[in-house]
């Protein structure tokens, strides 16, 4: 694993407050989902590490189910909880913690994807992650269509050939450059497969048209986007407290602005709100003339941005006992630090911008 050379880069930064204009929401059922994953957490066995497998267990999956998706009834709920708690595992387990080379991944992941394009054609040698996996594949088809289930194995693909990029940047000495990690790091960070659920537990289908027409695509690869930065900016400290790792947006930018964490958390932060606003005004844009699959879809994805975060912000998993801390109510602010229409200098994301009409370049 790539150890941080810079002494200033591996300060803890200040906590800072979140700009997100979705309303808040959670299921009823938060805590039932949560008793329900952990025992089956355990009994799977996703981890042998009795540190890890506690850490895991007061995650709250069940709530981070319920604040990402309160839409949904109990049962497809679960195995989003389910699928949470496999994919935290596997990220800890064995990409983050453990220092797992590409070659590595990449043979894990090519189990996983072949457990999940044919789940029937079971083999011994399953890793816990790769049955826990094809277990998941295999109750969805309760409640998903087979175009459904194609997207979804389809977004597992992006989300696997993620973590190998991730991969291998943790055993290099340097970093990606800005556009290379932005691009790379929404893939890596899980949310592909995630917002591929949005319609099964939801219940309803979006057609192949409406999920490809580019204001839609968009704004799925920005919730993408916002949740892997987010993730940057609440977890760093907790990072570099567990394992000395600057694969971080804010150490991406002290690679480009110079060596000062503060000021590349400052454009972190700009950066952050200006995709947020982004996100505001092309969804509402998209809102006019969408019908319900659409509308329940992009409200989706809406809620996937706010409920993260209402659950990271309560989240111990995150917790840095000797780090800074928010103000009382610091997770959230009523205005972004940049509203402005323009594209950010990231060429990988800048069409994002190109998808607004004019009437929709200003706050309504």
């Amino acid at each position: 694993m790539r150890r941080v050379q810079e002494q200033h880069v591996t300060r803890q930064l200040p906590a800072v407050p979140f700009y997100c204009p979705v309303p808040s929401a959670r299921h009823p059922s938060g805590d039932t989902l949560n008793d329900l994953t952990v025992h089956w957490m355990l009994r799977r066995k996703l981890d042998t590490d009795e540190r890890q497998l506690k850490r895991l267990a007061v995650c709250d999956f069940g709530g981070l189910a319920a604040a990402t998706m309160p839409y949904g009834t109990l049962e497809p709920l679960s195995l989003m909880a389910k699928f949470y708690a496999v994919l935290f595992s596997l990220d800890d387990g064995v990409c983050d913690e453990t220092g797992a080379t590409a070659d590595l991944l990449a043979q894990e992941t090519s189990h996983i994807m072949r457990a999940l394009e044919a789940p029937a054609a079971r083999t011994r040698d399953d890793s816990p992650h790769t049955a826990a996996l094809r277990e998941i594949r295999l109750e969805l088809e309760r409640y998903a269509s087979p175009r459904q289930l194609r997207r979804w194995v389809d977004a597992m693909r992006v989300y696997t050939s993620g973590l190998v990029w991730e991969a291998s940047w943790r055993n290099r000495p340097g970093l990606p450059s800005l556009d290379d990690y932005v691009s790379l790091w929404m893939r890596a960070i899980g949310v592909a497969p995630f917002t591929a659920m949005i319609e099964i537990i939801g219940g309803f289908s979006v057609s192949d048209g409406q999920l490809e027409d580019p204001r839609v695509r968009a704004l799925t690869e920005i919730t993408w986007t916002l949740v892997s930065w987010d993730n940057d900016l609440y977890s760093r400290n907790k990072e570099l407290l567990r394992a000395d790792d600057n694969l971080n947006l804010i150490d991406v930018l002290c690679q480009e602005l110079g060596p000062d964490p503060h000021r590349s958390l400052v454009r972190a932060v700009a950066m952050r709100d200006r995709v947020m606003v982004l996100f505001d005004r092309l969804a509402a844009q998209v809102l006019e003339d969408a019908d319900h699959e659409l509308r329940s879809y992009v409200g989706g994805l809406g809620q996937f941005i706010r409920g993260h975060l209402d659950w990271a912000s309560a989240c111990p998993r995150y917790a840095v006992p000797s780090g800074p801390e928010a103000t009382p109510g610091g997770w959230w602010k009523q205005h972004p630090a940049d509203d402005s229409p323009e594209p950010l200098p990231v060429p990988t994301i800048s069409w994002w911008w190109d998808q607004l009409d004019a009437s929709h370049r200003v706050a309504h």
